[in-house]
């Protein structure tokens, strides 16, 4: 008999599969030069920026690995590095026009996928997966 799916990897499965779409509309919407890995570390940018080690820490990767891929980043115009002014001696990534210019072609996408789900599921089941999950945010998401 098959085991039943834990919920943390059925919800991994279509956080998956959702960010996988994403990062294909941007590659089909001309960001080919970015991988998925960069598209990950982008989506952690706060709009006035964010240090590196946060980014590092959102992204669940090493801080080396998040400078490398930063400095990939910043190359292909995507990102820039800014003082930090809480900080003088800190400095914040923060998202380029060029990034913020992908920006439209991911939410795009974002609106397909959920127009996708809710036609699967309906209306009501909808409200209730994205109720259910707005509510283990409060358990869940350090970053809230």
């Amino acid at each position: 008999m098959e085991r039943e799916l834990p919920t943390s990897l059925l919800m991994f499965i279509a956080s998956r599969s959702a960010t996988t779409r994403v990062f294909q509309a941007l590659q089909d919407s001309g960001f080919d030069d970015l991988t998925i890995a960069q598209s990950r570390l982008l989506m952690g940018i706060d709009p006035q920026g964010t240090r590196l080690s946060v980014l590092a820490d959102r992204a669940q990767i090493a801080k080396q690995t998040a400078t490398a891929l930063v400095d990939k980043l910043q190359v292909s115009g995507y990102v820039e590095r800014v003082p930090d002014p809480a900080d003088g001696r800190a400095r914040l990534v923060r998202m380029t026009a060029r990034a913020e210019s992908a920006i439209p072609h991911a939410r795009a996408e974002e609106e397909r996928i959920e127009a996708e789900w809710r036609q699967h599921l309906g209306a009501a089941r909808m409200r209730q997966l994205r109720a259910a999950l707005t509510d283990l945010r409060e358990i869940t998401d350090p970053y809230r």
